[in-house]
């Protein structure tokens, strides 16, 4: 199957970045299908690259390769283990990402690692067509008890597809696995939990939160999900921690996970965070750290500006909360947000409040989520750990 590139959109393919788009296509040599193989050529039939075709998406053709080589089984088993290679082994009983879709040449595929467990995402029709053999190259190599499948994302609505959940290989994981991270343990929730269970994602940043908590330290854990920021600040001392999220089964997760780690009774607070934090505002309240660390804010472009103005307002009521000499520890997973945007938005809170603040380090995903250089897009985590002043 071949694609016909359109010659103004040369400089685009010549730049790498592994999406082609339905106005980029001039005409086909067949009909392809969602899923299909298809191999991208200029106008005068020379070869550009290979990926994976989706009809419903404005995002047409998905590369997997500049190269002009088979995509065969040999080619998946060589992606797969370029990305392993990445991470090595993961240790009994952790948790780590093991393939970054995009980001490590696999576009669509999400696979994670929770101890004996894959959890794997196809969020695009091309991936869709090729799980099964996936799975069965992953059971493969890696010989995990299972392979649970949780293509249930809503960027999945564009490219046609419906929710899919299921086994995919070997057997179906417990309603909750635990797993151990820098010393501390979690349950996970793999059948049912946000992403693929836990937000692997922020990793490093919990492990620096948890070294920046001083012992009798007041925290505020807004959207707290499963408690991960909060039960790291207690480990290193904290008298109280806060955890608030609209989500009653995600704060009834993150109290199990508190009482795992030997944290019993910690306050939790159910319901819309932007206004239980003006609650606590309005209260007195105050807190020497504040971690904001919202779901994603903008889902498509149309949501940018909606999104600014929700990063602005949380941003702007977290400084009213904190305490001379505070942290505020503040991220961003919109994709569409931009690195320099979010920077724009969190200093134009912070003049807003009319307090003073110092930036000591901008946070990101750990290397188990790398970005390719070619693929921006990649880079959809970002964060300020800020100190702020009177």
């Amino acid at each position: 199957m071949i694609a016909v590139l359109h010659h103004s959109r040369l400089k685009t393919v010549s730049r790498r970045h592994p999406w082609i788009f339905s106005r980029a296509i001039r005409r086909f040599s067949d009909t392809p299908h969602s899923g299909d193989v298809v191999t991208l050529v200029d106008e005068q039939e020379r070869f550009l690259a290979r990926g994976l075709w989706s009809t419903q998406s404005e995002i047409r053709l998905r590369v997997l390769t500049w190269d002009d080589e088979p995509i065969d089984e040999t080619f998946w088993r060589g992606r797969i283990q370029q990305a392993l290679d990445l991470r090595g082994p993961v240790p009994p009983g952790q948790a780590r990402r093991l393939i970054n879709a995009e980001n490590d040449y696999l576009p669509g595929l999400v696979v994670d690692q929770y101890g004996e467990w894959l959890v794997l995402q196809a969020l695009t029709a091309g991936m869709e067509a090729h799980k099964d053999m996936l799975s069965a190259i992953l059971g493969d190599m890696l010989r995990p008890r299972g392979i649970y499948e949780r293509s249930d994302v809503d960027i999945r609505r564009r490219e046609g597809l419906k929710d899919a959940t299921g086994v995919l290989w070997g057997e179906a994981p417990p309603p909750l696995v635990e797993i151990q991270e820098n010393g501390l343990r979690f349950w996970v929730d793999l059948l049912h939990g946000h992403k693929t269970g836990f937000y692997l994602d922020q990793r490093e940043n919990r492990a620096l939160l948890g070294r920046m908590v001083r012992p009798g330290a007041r925290v505020l854990n807004a959207f707290a999900y499963s408690g991960g920021f909060g039960i790291y600040a207690y480990a290193a001392g904290a008298q109280e921690v806060i955890s608030v999220d609209a989500s009653q089964s995600a704060l009834e997760l993150a109290e199990r996970n508190l009482a795992l780690n030997g944290v019993e009774d910690a306050p939790l607070l159910v319901g819309d965070v932007f206004t239980l934090l003006r609650d606590l505002r309005d209260d007195g309240e105050r807190f020497d750290v504040i971690v904001l660390d919202p779901p994603k804010f903008a889902k498509s472009k149309t949501q940018v500006e909606s999104a600014l103005r929700g990063y602005k307002d949380i941003n702007l009521t977290a400084l009213s909360l904190i305490k001379p000499g505070g942290l505020l520890l503040t991220f961003s997973c919109s994709g569409l947000v931009s690195t320099d945007l979010f920077r724009k938005v969190v200093f134009g809170a912070l003049e807003d409040s009319g307090r003073e603040a110092q930036v000591l380090r901008e946070l990101g995903a750990p290397e188990d989520h790398p970005v390719a250089l070619t693929f921006p897009e990649g880079a959809y985590l970002k964060g300020l750990l800020c100190r702020v002043l009177d």
